[in-house]
């Protein structure tokens, strides 16, 4: 089963190009892909989320936001896998 992960952004956030950077290693290691997805883009998001972005997402559930807590994350991956 793919496991995707939603990395909420903003094209000018110097953290959201961050987090990405730095996700992109352990979501290839551990097979997830990661949809990028602008906040600005969806009302609903940018109210919900406007100033924790970038914010990390499986789901529903909030993996981390402002920085990539990489231990969380992996941990969480490996369980789920």
């Amino acid at each position: 089963m793919a496991i995707e992960l939603k990395l909420l952004s903003r094209s000018y956030c110097h953290l959201c190009h961050d987090m990405e950077v730095a996700l992109a290693p352990i979501a290839a290691e551990l097979g997830a892909t990661v949809l990028v997805i602008d906040v600005d883009a969806y009302p609903e998001l940018e109210a919900r989320y406007d100033e924790l972005v970038p914010v990390l997402l499986h789901g529903e559930v909030e993996l981390c936001h402002y920085f990539l807590d990489a231990p969380k994350v992996r941990e969480y991956l490996t369980k789920i896998r």
